[in-house]
């Protein structure tokens, strides 16, 4: 059975939050504990890296060892970019790790089966990310002109977990920071130098909570799941 780690990156500042969202409580517990407790519960994740900021690497090393014992949860500090800091996360992993989970710290309602339908996939291709299909209608825009309208058919929204070859994810990143590429998310640079990224579709729920709306979404689907 192939070792497989997952990578959180918890290390944003939440400028645009007003704080940091991933250490906000939600229902008793910091955000980031709902968003660890499907990885924890999955068998087939084998341990666990959070990327967090510099700062906070001790104080949150000792509170995560305190609620999570069943499996290993390290704590390794961020860079000042996601990608910079998903790097340190893989560069902590095993090295008998095969496979790399990425996951947002801010997305809190991530399924163990969605995880785990996510990590099965992977076995037919060099990645696999979570994706909803688009149910707007896309514009392409430049200088508040509309220059076209997109096929809503073929859009898809990309979301989080994603996994990836630890091999391919490593050569990807290596590559993104000597060529100083910023990709909007993981899968991206591995497309970019040819790897093949799969897909399977995700939960319009397993939002990411990025502004303070996003916090009073969060909390009906909190106190939604928490009455069904």
């Amino acid at each position: 059975m192939m070792k497989i780690t997952a990578v959180i990156p918890a290390a944003g500042s939440g400028e645009r939050f007003g704080g940091k969202k991933q250490l906000k409580i939600m229902g008793g517990r910091p955000l980031l504990f709902h968003t660890l407790k499907p990885f924890i519960d999955s068998e087939l994740i084998n341990e666990i890296v959070v990327v967090a900021p510099k700062n906070d690497v001790q104080q949150l090393s000792r509170e995560l060892k305190s609620m999570i014992s069943v499996k290993p949860v390290m704590v390794v500090a961020g860079g000042n970019t996601r990608q910079k800091s998903v790097f340190n996360g893989l560069k902590a992993a095993s090295d008998s790790s095969e496979l790399i989970c990425v996951h947002d710290a801010v997305r809190p309602f991530v399924t163990k089966e969605l995880i785990e339908k996510t990590v099965n996939a992977c076995s037919e291709h060099d990645g696999v990310i979570v994706a909803q299909p688009s149910t707007d209608t896309i514009k392409k825009v430049m200088d508040n002109q509309i220059l076209e309208t997109l096929q809503r058919e073929i859009i898809w929204r990309a979301q989080t977990p994603q996994v990836f070859s630890k091999s391919a994810l490593q050569e990807a990143l290596k590559m993104a920071e000597e060529e100083n590429i910023q990709g909007t998310d993981e899968a991206s640079l591995l497309e970019r130098i040819g790897y093949q990224v799969g897909f399977v579709e995700g939960s319009s729920l397993n939002i990411k909570i990025t502004t303070e709306e996003d916090w009073v979404f969060a909390e009906a689907i909190y106190n939604h799941l928490q009455h069904d």
